[in-house]
């Protein structure tokens, strides 16, 4: 009974091992860039779609629930799921442009120092293109839209911490630039 037992586990062991190998093989992941790419998702965010269905496999794995009968079956409906996900994604992001675009301020007129604002906001509208996108978006979403880091999380669906983190890197970065065109 014992050996019998052991002999189970360790067929259990096995199975586990080789599905973390790679849950999914070729042709299956060529269905899942197929579902993904039909859903819209482009051609350069593929590979990590890719990625989150080969590690939804394998948490599933993990976690000690039963494999899915039909694994490509059950990839091509993660992949939709992804797909959609994606468009819900750039849809929020349409959203906060829309909101940032509605909160832009007027211009400001007048002075003596006109001129030097007029310089200081060219410098900064040039260093915020510079950035990445999504160092950009935070800087624009704290400081513009004047949103708290929890209100940032909250929109863009990222924990507070990264939102810290990539707030310090695009203000370190914009910073740089400024002092570079020696602008302030």
């Amino acid at each position: 009974m014992l050996r019998r037992r052991t002999r189970r586990v360790q067929e259990a062991e096995e199975s586990v091992r080789g599905a973390l190998d790679d849950p999914l093989d070729a042709a299956q992941e060529r269905r899942v860039r197929a579902v993904l790419a039909l859903g819209g998702v482009p051609q350069t965010d593929l590979p990590d779609g890719v990625q989150q269905v080969r590690l939804r496999l394998l948490e599933r794995a993990a976690s000690g629930a039963e494999a899915p009968r039909d694994v490509s079956a059950w990839a091509a409906v993660v992949a939709s799921n992804l797909a959609v996900d994606w468009h819900r994604a750039r849809r929020r992001q349409e959203r906060i442009g829309e909101r940032l675009a509605s909160l832009r301020p007027a211009e400001h007129t007048g002075g003596d120092s006109g001129e030097e604002t007029k310089v200081l906001s060219l410098a900064v509208a040039q260093g915020l293109d510079e950035l990445p996108d999504a160092h950009r978006q935070i800087l624009v979403l704290r400081f513009y839209a004047d949103l708290p880091v929890r209100g940032i999380a909250e929109e863009l669906g990222i924990p507070e911490g990264t939102v810290k983190s990539r707030l310090h890197s695009a203000v370190r970065a914009l910073r740089t630039r400024l002092h570079e065109d020696e602008v302030v």
